[in-house]
Parts: structure tokens; sequence; C-alpha cells
């Protein structure tokens, strides 16, 4: 990665109201080299696309998303936060945002702070 490129990972579930943060996602690229990725991972144990409403939400992600200039990761897996920490390794990401817990303290979120570092989080 160049030092001045930013890699930005969005964390999205399947409701529309994600636009807000892969808009804030947008909104910390810096310049053409920078990479703004929407990843939404699924529990194995979770139904996906069981329903209509689920494939409409996906859908309604996938246009933001290419709207956005953003490329959408779509994963399934037994851990997420493990799921998540790789990908963000993998692609050097250095900017994470992801959505308010309804809960005060969010331990998910002070887990992934944990696992990376030296990454900044922004809580939308």
């Amino acid at each position: 990665m160049k030092n001045n490129q930013n890699n930005v990972m969005v964390c999205v579930t399947q409701q529309k109201t994600c636009e807000r943060l892969i808009e804030k996602g947008k909104s910390l690229l810096k310049n053409e080299n920078d990479h703004l990725y929407v990843i939404h991972v699924v529990n194995e144990k979770d139904n996906f696309l069981d329903n209509y409403s689920d494939g409409e939400a996906l859908e309604y992600l996938f246009g933001i998303t290419k709207v956005m200039g953003a490329e959408l990761i779509v994963k399934r897996s037994k851990n997420i936060l493990a799921t998540l920490v790789t990908f963000a390794k993998e692609n050097e990401i250095n900017t994470v945002v992801m959505g308010e817990s309804p809960d005060q303290k969010n331990p998910f979120e002070e887990k992934l702070r944990k696992k990376l570092k030296h990454t900044t989080v922004w809580v939308v």
C-alpha cells in the first residue's frame, strides 16, 4: 500500500439505513488511489436471502455501493469478527466505519479495536 493511500472498510447489515455509513466511508477518501470496501458478513447459522425483503435490501445495498464507487463484499462466516479482521489485514484497511450499537457499550466494537490496533474506527 502506498503511504498516502486510505483503504476504508464500511461494515454493514442488510438494512437500508446503512447508506449513511457508506456515505461516511466515501467522505473519508482522500484521492483516487483510495479504496472503499463495503462488507456484510452473515453468520453461517442465519438464513440468508430467505425472504423477499432480504433480497430487496441486498439489491439496494449493491446499488448504493455502485453509485458510491465502492466494492461490495458479502461473506458467510462462523466468526464474524475474525472474518472482518482478516479482510481488513488482507486489504490493508486503515479506516473502519461501523454503525452505533443500541447498547451504550459495544463489546463487538471494543474487540474490533483491539484486533485492529493501527486502524481508525469511526462509529456513526
